[in-house]
């Protein structure tokens, strides 16, 4: 499933689905960080497992700690673009703005960058997930397809 999808099931025993593209943009920021911090939190427990597989560490506790430092960091790397985006909208009051997804994903690059140390990994991912998340932004307002049948 591509995690942008319109629908997450968060709760199979309630029945109850709720997902980042059904709440309204510029509003319930809590529930859109929580969404958007969740996501981010289990592909850094995804990366992280292929990253242990892939570079064996040499004890236990370096591969707990590598899990635990790159899992941390996307957690916040989504967070802080669930905040930013949604702050954005409020205080632009423009909330289908694409801007809003750039500002979101440059914030979330910029801290990148700070966790790092290093300015030209900031600036770098400012751009890019600054540019990825607008154009996620404008392929749902549009309606691009990345997978599926073609139209005629």
């Amino acid at each position: 499933m591509f995690f942008w999808h319109s629908r997450v099931d968060w709760c199979p025993c309630c029945e109850v689905k709720m997902g980042y593209w059904e709440l309204e943009e510029g509003k319930d920021c809590i529930e859109k960080t929580w969404i958007t911090t969740k996501v981010a939190t289990a592909l850094g427990l995804v990366g992280s497992a292929y990253h242990i597989v892939a570079f064996p560490p040499a004890t236990t506790i370096e591969s707990i700690q590598r899990a635990g430092s790159a899992t941390s960091t996307m957690a916040a790397l989504g967070a802080i673009f669930g905040m930013a985006t949604c702050l954005s909208a409020q205080a632009r009051d423009a909330p289908d703005d694409p801007l809003n997804y750039f500002i979101g994903g440059c914030s979330s690059g910029v801290f990148l960058g700070a966790r790092t140390h290093s300015a030209a990994t900031g600036v770098t991912a400012c751009f890019g997930l600054g540019t990825l998340a607008m154009f996620a932004k404008v392929a749902k307002k549009e309606g691009w397809k990345i997978s599926g049948q073609p139209s005629l």
